[in-house]
């Protein structure tokens, strides 16, 4: 009935026009503001010009680049002059629908109608975009009839009306028969800007998107800023303020992030390259991320665009989008292979043909089992703009891809797609209604098999933000693969200090003895990750320079259920020399009296002399210069003595320790200040033999 109603509205509209009169852009019209007529005249024109641009570029399936938006800032100029003209609302509804806030489109669409409903020749075709965005599908497809029997130009423009005409039919179906999923704005990422192209970590910790939110460098000629990589993480159930990410790679230029690898160490993305757009990658170093690296001409090929590029699970493969070079079809799915991950040397890419469309596909994601492919695309049985959809990889082959449905998708864009490696859990980006402002990111949830119906009772379902909703009918299954594998990750860290430590990490199948994968981990946080799948014995090898080696395996059954491995590795420093402060000592002040809390450290270093018996150290005191350097000297050597009776109550050989007080003797900081103070009064060892 609200459809129904609504598409009334805009009928009525049409035999209104006593109470909207349609004002030209004539002189006589504003004869107490002609100099503002005339910069509006000359701005009308200009807006012509692009919006002509961008219109040719929507129907040859090409970007319409900035054509919209620079046509809209003179329209509206114009708008503000006289907002009763028909043709005017028109186009600046046109222009809202090509851009990043559609939703802006059917009041202008609405009030063109009443103004003059024959202000344009695709003013129906347009009405039935707009009914669209509206979920008035009925409306919509009688809107796009009256435009193929009213233009008579149509056979040029078929393939689009029969698109849209398309879309309806399968809108009407899908939001008749929504999926069981939640899609939920994640409010703490958005901006009233745009936020895009959402990758994220297979534990689902981090999160990496662009965003043209304003930043330090000049915007453009449409007055917007240019996008910046952002990355967040997820903290005690929500998700922190996001931040530009840490390094090297935003540019003065729309840097697109694409896609993020597996272990969160590599990340693909796309931006302008002397007018045409290649694909980069970057690569975490530390806490850092380095300078972008354009990808060989196999995928960054000269005078052609390329965007969406996603990594495929086993390293070798990149899939990514490339402009047709000789059809007018947009963007379509293409791969490109290594044969040495060592030399990147990659062969000639291959289209995907079993997935592409008449119109843009992409962005890509490749999920992590290897087997399934999620595709954004215009075409296919879309519901309308960008929809997602998945292929399956099957005997060498893609399937066909299928639509994932509704509310997943909507009328409106609906793409980009990352998964967490349980798979219950998915992001996308959407310039849906609703949001925060243009394009927003949203969080699907996915509930899996629907409950066996209880007699006599309703089914009550925990609703994904504020309020319990009834659902007394039992939703058709979304089809959500089980995933068989286990996430494995972790940090290596010093087991005394706490501290990372950049640690090589082999994985080996036990079964074989073949060394699966190989990877060093993140030289400032120490944190490593990585998919295992099931059916097998994993054995994996810790390796740090001055560390004792250490081991560990891992059993996975074959067809267990996804699942979360985190591991604290905590590696035993036994380099000769070595010298570590012990900060979690305490003493009571001016004694040699150990505090309870200093437990949990002495205990760390009982269990290093024991892991390695051969192992010598001397325990040392040290105080700040405050006071006699005799009470000094004393004191230290008494905390050592009473360090070092700890471990010798802990069953360690009073052999294998020496205790020495140094007193104010060797000072680390400055004991001119408080915090100077502070770090030279400590307790150190030192690792004299092993």
């Amino acid at each position: 009935m609200k459809n129904v109603l609504y598409t009334l509205a805009f009928i009525t509209g049409l035999s209104s026009l006593t109470f909207a009169q349609n004002v030209e852009f004539k002189k006589a019209n504003f004869k107490e503001n002609v100099e503002e007529f005339k910069a509006v005249e000359t701005a009308i024109k200009e807006a012509d010009e692009f919006f002509e641009l961008g219109s040719a570029a929507i129907f040859e399936v090409k970007s319409p680049e900035q054509n919209f938006k620079k046509a809209l800032l003179r329209y509206e100029r114009a708008q503000k002059l006289n907002p009763n003209n028909g043709l005017n609302n028109f186009r600046i509804g046109v222009c809202h629908i090509y851009s990043s806030s559609p939703y802006k489109a059917p009041a202008f669409i609405k009030k063109a109608l009443e103004l003059d409903p024959e202000c344009d020749p695709f003013i129906q075709y347009y009405l039935g975009y707009a009914l669209q965005l509206k979920e008035d599908f009925d409306g919509a497809l009688s809107a796009y009839k009256k435009f193929e029997d009213g233009y008579k130009k149509a056979d040029n423009f078929s393939k689009f009306v029969g698109m849209r005409k398309k879309e309806c039919q399968n809108a009407k179906k899908a939001v008749s028969d929504p999926e069981r999923v939640w899609v939920d704005n994640i409010e703490e990422l958005n901006s009233a800007n745009d936020e895009i192209a959402p990758s994220i970590t297979t534990d689902g910790s981090q999160i990496i998107f662009s965003s043209n939110r304003p930043n330090s460098n000049t915007p453009n000629d449409v007055n917007e800023y240019d996008h910046d990589i952002f990355t967040a993480f997820f903290n005690n159930g929500i998700w922190q303020k996001p931040n530009p990410i840490n390094g090297s790679v935003n540019t003065n230029k729309d840097d697109i992030v694409n896609n993020l690898s597996y272990d969160g160490t590599r990340m693909l993305l796309h931006k302008d390259n002397e007018g045409q757009i290649d694909i980069y990658e970057s690569v975490l170093i530390g806490a850092k991320w380095g300078p972008a690296d354009i990808l060989p001409r196999q995928i960054s090929t000269p005078q052609v665009n390329e965007i969406y590029a996603s990594y495929n699970h086993d390293g070798y493969n990149i899939f990514f989008a490339r402009d047709s070079e000789t059809r007018s079809n947009g963007f379509e799915i293409m791969y490109s292979g290594m044969r040495s991950k060592i030399e990147k040397n990659f062969g000639a890419a291959t289209m995907v043909s079993e997935v592409n469309t008449k119109f843009n596909d992409g962005p890509i994601y490749l999920a992590i089992d290897g087997k399934t492919m999620y595709i954004a695309s215009q075409g296919h049985e879309s519901l309308g703009g960008y929809d997602i959809f998945v292929s399956y990889r099957d005997q060498g082959t893609w399937t066909k891809p299928k639509n994932l449905g509704y509310p997943i998708n909507t009328p409106y864009d609906d793409f980009f797609f990352a998964s967490t490696a349980s798979g219950k859990y998915a992001y996308i980006a959407s310039n849906r209604d609703g949001g925060a402002g243009g394009f927003d990111i949203y969080k699907v949830t996915f509930w899996g098999p629907p409950k066996e119906p209880i007699v006599d009772m309703e089914d009550y379902l925990l609703a994904s933000l504020a309020m319990p909703i009834k659902d007394p009918q039992i939703e058709k299954t979304v089809s959500v693969n089980k995933v068989s594998l286990t996430v494995f990750k972790g940090i290596t860290i010093d087991a005394i200090t706490r501290k990372a430590v950049e640690a090589e990490i082999e994985i080996v199948d036990n079964s074989n003895g073949k060394i699966i994968e190989r990877f060093t981990t993140n030289s400032a946080t120490g944190k490593f990750l990585l998919s295992l799948t099931a059916g097998k014995n994993y054995g994996i090898a810790v390796k740090a320079d001055g560390y004792l080696f250490h081991s560990e395996n891992f059993d996975i059954p074959d067809g267990s259920d996804y699942n979360l491995v985190d591991k604290t590795i905590e590696l035993k420093n036994i380099a000769v020399g070595s010298k570590i402060a012990l900060r979690n000592i305490f003493f009571d002040v001016g004694k040699a009296v150990l505090r309870s809390e200093s437990n949990s450290e002495l205990d760390r270093l009982v269990k290093l002399m024991n892991d390695v018996p051969k192992l010598k150290i001397e325990i040392s005191g040290h105080t700040d210069n405050t006071g006699s350097a005799t009470l000094n000297d004393k004191l230290s050597q008494e905390r050592a003595d009473a360090v070092v009776n700890y471990l010798k109550s802990k069953g360690i050989k009073a052999d294998r320790m020496t205790a020495m007080g140094y007193g104010s003797s060797k000072p680390i900081a400055s004991n001119n200040s408080a915090e100077g103070r502070q770090e030279n009064r400590r307790t150190e060892f030192e690792i004299k033999a092993n």
